[in-house]
């Protein structure tokens, strides 16, 4: 029986970015987060890896946030790299 609630705030953006892809996959967001809770059981943690940034990671990030450096690639180029 489905009784608990999980309040969250999360930024605006990013609510309305994920929600417009969940919307596409056929899930809400209340959905979304029990498939999440539901890996996490199932792996008995984070159903992917977690990790800190590499300084080299760090500027690539920063560069892409800036519009620096950006270069587009279609979808068999990503797959050859």
């Amino acid at each position: 029986m489905k009784n608990a609630i999980i309040n969250a705030r999360i930024e605006s953006e990013l609510k309305i970015d994920v929600e417009s892809i969940l919307k596409k996959l056929g899930l809400t967001a209340t959905q979304a987060i029990n498939i999440f809770y539901q890996q996490i059981k199932l792996n008995d943690g984070i159903p992917f890896e977690i990790k800190i940034p590499n300084d080299e990671t760090k500027k690539v990030i920063e560069e892409a946030r800036k519009g620096i450096n950006i270069e587009d690639f279609s979808f068999d180029e990503l797959e050859q790299k």
